[in-house]
Order: structure tokens, then C-alpha cells, then sequence
């Protein structure tokens, strides 16, 4: 046990939950940690691994003010002193534990940081600097939109699975598209799935301009402390030795400058285009020089005989999103491309659209009318649509009808559907699965399904699961916190004493004590520790050679030697 820990265990027992909470997450202690009190707490925090935890989250100029503060007869200042407190790295007696003094002499002093500026991007650079902005924001938009119909998988890394890869033909940078969705808060994981949140449905609908300004001004929100400068951030050359005692900081230096990249921040040949100079002053994003740079977004589009749409450059958002419900969308390019299908129809019906809709969408955003092998398929799609009706029985079930018999029967036998456990029961289907699961299941075997209420009123579904609220940082820990003060009892004198004793005796342990005699005087003893319980401590008393039951209540502290 550590002699260190009672001081921290004061330390951390006076700090408020909040600032508890922080520590816990800067030294990434699980939620569940097996503590029971703040003495568990203090002597894990006072582990090499945790220490060094703490150390990597120091920037340059916090670690060179934690290395001043453990030199001889320093004298630590009060702003010096609340970051160590913060990190864990100062007790009750305002001193800076002998461990994390340890820790720090085992780094490399802290040089100085070089002086770094941005250079100006050529006209040829930031050209191809908005490009790639303007491209990560659309493969962005397809990742949500994808995600939007059903979560995606991941892994226990919690990047993208290679099956949600393959599927969806994603390239090498579909992680850098998730994390800067995540630090959006545009999506989020929640138990191996990549759901949408509900500003991702906002985004989706505003403009390039919007979207971009959004996705940027979130990253250098999220950017870490060692490499921000006020409200902007400090220049991406400089970025490498932001947090010189953590070993992992270059990689995730080097992330976090790829995502620069990709979000149009920073050319490929390490110079600054216009646009980003406001958001590392502080400002707000100004994309009027990055909008002059790119297409403009149109409005209107050509719907052709081949059930095929053509936009003559980007369509905006809004009618992009409505148009690829009803759509298979072919291309993402300047020219945008979709066809239109049985099944894209079909999907659009089930998640809400009516045919009436559908075409007055279309006859507004087309150029050239409405063709009428288009408005063949719509009609005929719409007709067969509601076929099968799927809806609530009278048990609390799910029952499954359809005028047409020979459907309901290949609907009964259908192998892909055996997991609902349909049940023929006269002339319909019975099952325990939810009416929305069943009518999503039939609408994925291509089954005309509607879903119905009690009434046999048809209800629009949208097959979207969003993640939940995020806690608020610190939250997670609230039942540990709850948990250690509940133990910290009015007397932690006595519980520190207990503690040490029942340390030393796991250890069999030579000891000095110091034990308060009935006539008020004390009395010195060493002993082998033994035993304890019963409110007494057993040891054999190396002076006399004789074994020796102390009370517990009289011992008034306890000190370990060395064998």
C-alpha cells in the first residue's frame, strides 16, 4: 500500500463531482471500477499506468509548469496548483505525490517549441483543396443517408465493419467520414451500431455552405487543449509536439491533420487556403471563398424516357434527399444521376410518399414533364401497393392479410421470412414479431406490405433508429462518485489506520506501532504482523520474542519497515 494515497484520498474526497468526474475521464477510468472508497480510488490513481495517463494529457507548456513544480524547494503558484489538483497530481498537503514526481524524471525535459506560421495556398492548391471539401461533404452525406436506413455495424475498435464497407463500396478514408460525423454529433455508436443523432436530419437538408461551415466549426471545437489558441487553433505544423509526453500523440497528430485535409482546411502541400485563415483566428466560417470555387447547386432536373433523372449539377440537398427516396442514386460526380424502380418506388410508398406525391414532386422539379413510362411505373407500383396489409390482431400479435390468396401462401412458405414464425390461421397470418418488423421484412422480400393500424388505416414508417442523448462528460461516473462518498465515513483516520493494518498483514509485514497504554502514556512496538479481526491486531514482538494481541482502537498509527 502507499503511503501517498492517504493525502490523495483527502485530496480527491474535498473535490466537487464535477472535478472528480473529469479526472476519472482524463485518466480514462472505467465506470465500473471495483473501488470502495476514496483510499481504492487514490492508490489507483497512483498507478504507474494511470500516472502516465495523466501525463499524456498535459500540453507543452502544462508539462513544462508540472516539471518546474516537482524540482527541490519549488514553490508551486495557485494557478500551477489547480491543474495539478485537476489531474491528480497534488494531495491534500498541497505536494505533488512522490510517484507522479517519479513518473515525470523518467520523461524527457520539455524543449521548446519552434515557431511555426501558415503559408498562403496558391490558387492551384486551394482549387483542389475545395474540392476535396466539397467531395467529403457529399461522401459524408451518402455514409449518413446509408446510415439513416439502418444502422450501420462496427466493430469492437468501433470503426466500420468490412462487411458495411463492401457493401456500401466505401473507399480507404470511410473512418475519417465517421469520426468527423462523431465529432459533429451528426452520428454516434451505440452497441456496435453507427446511428444518426437528430441534427444529422437538419444537416442533410441545408446546404454545401451550411454543411461545411458546420462540419468545420465542430472540428475545431473538438480539437485537444495542447493545440488550440484561444477560440482558434494553433498552426498544423506545430501540431506534432503539442503533447510532448504522450507517446500516441504524433498518430493522433497526424489524424487529426488528415482530417484537415479532407475538410478542405489544409492543401496537400501543407499551405492554408483562404477560408480556413478566419476559423484558426477564432472567427466565424466564411465560405464565400470556397463557394467561388465550386459548382452552384440547381433546382431543376431532366427526367428521361429510360425511367432514368439527370440533374445538370449538383441538385440541392433538400430535393437530393426527398429524390433518392423514391430513386437508386447512380452517381454522386457534378452530375448527378438517378433511376427509378419497381422496388426504389415501392420504398418510397412504404416510408411514407403517396403516388399523388410523388408525382407533384417530380412535375415540379422536372425540365422536360413527367414521361409517361415514369408515370406508368408510379401508378402500377402504387396499385399493387397495399396488397399485403400487416397490422395489430386482438392477442397483442401481428396478423398479415391480402386479397390475394396464392401471395398469402408464398408469404407462408417464403424461407427468407421463417424468423417472424408466421402461422396460418383462415385467411390470414399470425405472428409475435411487431407489426413494423414484419412489414419491414415483407417490404425487403419485395412483398407489397403496408403497415396498418386497428382500424386498417395505412401508417407511414421510416425505418430509422437514432442514437440517443449523449451523456454529458463526467455523467458516467456519477454512481462510482455516489458510491465512494456513501463509504467515506465520519472517522477516515480510523479507516486509514484499518486499511494499513490489513496491508501489512496480507504482507506479513514488519511494523511499528505506536499504541496508547490504559494509564495515557504510548508505547513503541515492532512486530511481525500476523493476523487481524476481532478489533485486534496479532504480530510477534521481536524485542521481547513473544506474541503479542493489541487492540485495535489503541493503536494510534502504523508504520512499515523494510525486513
Amino acid at each position: 500500500m502507499s503511503t501517498h494515497a492517504r493525502p490523495l484520498a483527502d485530496r480527491l474526497a474535498a473535490a466537487s463531482d464535477e472535478q472528480f468526474g473529469e479526472l476519472l475521464r482524463i485518466r480514462d477510468v472505467h465506470a465500473d471500477a471495483d473501488w470502495d472508497d476514496f483510499f481504492d480510488a487514490a492508490e489507483a490513481l497512483l498507478e504507474p499506468a494511470s500516472i502516465e495517463r495523466g501525463l499524456a494529457a498535459l500540453t507543452r507548456a502544462d508539462a513544462q509548469r508540472l516539471a518546474d513544480a516537482v524540482r527541490p524547494d519549488a514553490e508551486i503558484d495557485a494557478s500551477t496548483a489547480d491543474l495539478l489538483a485537476s489531474l491528480g497530481f497534488l494531495d491534500a498537503q498541497g505536494r505533488v505525490p512522490a510517484p507522479v514526481i517519479a513518473a515525470v524524471a523518467a520523461h524527457s525535459p520539455v524543449a521548446d517549441a519552434e515557431r511555426a506560421a501558415e503559408t498562403p495556398a496558391s490558387d492551384s492548391a486551394a482549387a483542389g483543396a475545395a474540392e476535396r471539401a466539397w467531395a467529403t461533404v457529399g461522401a459524408l452525406a451518402d455514409l449518413l443517408l446509408a446510415a439513416r436506413t439502418a444502422p450501420l455495424a462496427l466493430v469492437a475498435t468501433g470503426a466500420l465493419s468490412v462487411t458495411e464497407k463492401r457493401r456500401l463500396m466505401l473507399d480507404d478514408d470511410a473512418d475519417s467520414l465517421r469520426e468527423i460525423a462523431e465529432l459533429s454529433g451528426l452520428a454516434r455508436p451505440v452497441d456496435r451500431e453507427w446511428r444518426l443523432t437528430p441534427t444529422a436530419e437538419d444537416w442533410l437538408a441545408a446546404s454545401f455552405a451550411e454543411r461545411w461551415a458546420q462540419l468545420a466549426t465542430a472540428f475545431r471545437e473538438s480539437m485537444p487543449a495542447g493545440i488550440r489558441s484561444g477560440s482558434g487553433w494553433d498552426p498544423i505544423g506545430s501540431w506534432p509536439e503539442a503533447h510532448p509526453w504522450d507517446s500516441a500523440w504524433a498518430a493522433h497528430a497526424d489524424r487529426l491533420t488528415h482530417l484537415a485535409v479532407l475538410l478542405g482546411l489544409r492543401t496537400i502541400d501543407r499551405t492554408e487556403p483562404a477560408w480556413a485563415q478566419a476559423l484558426r483566428t477564432g472567427g466565424e466560417a466564411d465560405t464565400s471563398a470556397l463557394q467561388a470555387l465550386l459548382p452552384t447547386e440547381v433546382d431543376r432536373l431532366f427526367l428521361q424516357n429510360d425511367l432514368s433523372a439527370i440533374a445538370p449539377g449538383p441538385l440541392q440537398p433538400a430535393l437530393d434527399n426527398r429524390l433518392r427516396g423514391m430513386t437508386e442514386h447512380s452517381s454522386a460526380a457534378q452530375v448527378s444521376s438517378y433511376r427509378f424502380t419497381a422496388d426504389s418506388v415501392a420504398r418510397a410508398l412504404v416510408d411514407g410518399e403517396t403516388e399523388q406525391g410523388i408525382l407533384t414532386f417530380l412535375h415540379e422539379l422536372s425540365l422536360s414533364g413527367v414521361p409517361q413510362p415514369l408515370e406508368y411505373l408510379i401508378a402500377q407500383t402504387a396499385a399493387r401497393h397495399g396488397l399485403v396489409r400487416v397490422g395489430p390482431d386482438s392477442t397483442g400479435g401481428t396478423q398479415v392479410r391480402s386479397a390475394d390468396e396464392h401471395l398469402l401462401e408464398a408469404i407462408a412458405v417464403d424461407r427468407n421470412l421463417r424468423p417472424l414464425g408466421l402461422v396460418p390461421d383462415g385467411d390470414r397470418l399470425h405472428s409475435r414479431v411487431s407489426a413494423e418488423t414484419v412489414a419491414w421484412a415483407l417490404s425487403d422480400a419485395r412483398y407489397p406490405a403496408t403497415l396498418v393500424d386497428r382500424d386498417d388505416v395505412a401508417i407511414a414508417v421510416q425505418r430509422r433508429r437514432l442514437a440517443p442523448p449523449a451523456a454529458a462528460p463526467g455523467v458516467e461516473y456519477a454512481s462510482l462518485i455516489a458510491r465512494l462518498r456513501s463509504h467515506r465515513g465520519p472517522d477516515a483516520d480510523a479507516a486509514w489506520l484499518g486499511r494499513e493494518l490489513e496491508a501489512a498483514v496480507r504482507a506479513r509485514a514488519l511494523v511499528q506501532v505506536q499504541v496508547s497504554m490504559p494509564d495515557g502514556t504510548s508505547r513503541q512496538l515492532t512486530l511481525e504482523a500476523s493476523g487481524i479481526g476481532g478489533g485486534r491486531l496479532r504480530g510477534r514482538d521481536r524485542a521481547a520474542d513473544v506474541e503479542r494481541t493489541l487492540p485495535v482502537r489503541s493503536i494510534r498509527s502504523v508504520q512499515v519497515l523494510e525486513a
